[in-house]
């Protein structure tokens, strides 16, 4: 049988708070099953959420990734899923190098700031 998580087991197996989920659910990332009040989680919103949380953790915007998840439904081959995830990969890629050249500069400088107030304080003895 499948695995069916329900909206509380979701939120433990993917250590998200229920608004995160529900938040999802809104704009549309995932589509549970649902019974009366109750939803449920088959292995397609399950599979879903393994890949919304992968983009989150490099930095896609929850926009982004729907449209890319979006075109796995109209792609039964999957080459325009997998030519749009590579164009994002790369943008991303060249955002993410941008950013640590930014951080090694700034951590270049502060510890240029600590090392020289060392020197003075340590100077004034």
């Amino acid at each position: 049988m499948a695995e069916r998580l329900d909206f509380k087991q979701m939120c433990a197996r993917f250590e998200v708070t229920p608004r995160t989920l529900r938040h999802y659910e809104y704009i549309e990332l995932l589509f549970p099953e649902r019974e009366g009040r109750a939803r449920f989680y088959g292995p397609r919103e399950i599979a879903r959420m393994t890949l919304i949380l992968r983009g989150r953790k490099f930095g896609f915007s929850l926009e982004e990734i729907r449209q890319w998840l979006e075109l796995y439904d109209r792609d039964p081959e999957g080459r325009t899923q997998m030519q749009v995830w590579i164009d994002l990969a790369d943008r991303q890629l060249s955002e993410l190098a941008e950013r640590r050249r930014h951080l090694d500069e700034a951590i270049t400088e502060l510890t240029a700031l600590r090392d020289g107030v060392r020197r003075d304080l340590d100077a004034k003895g």
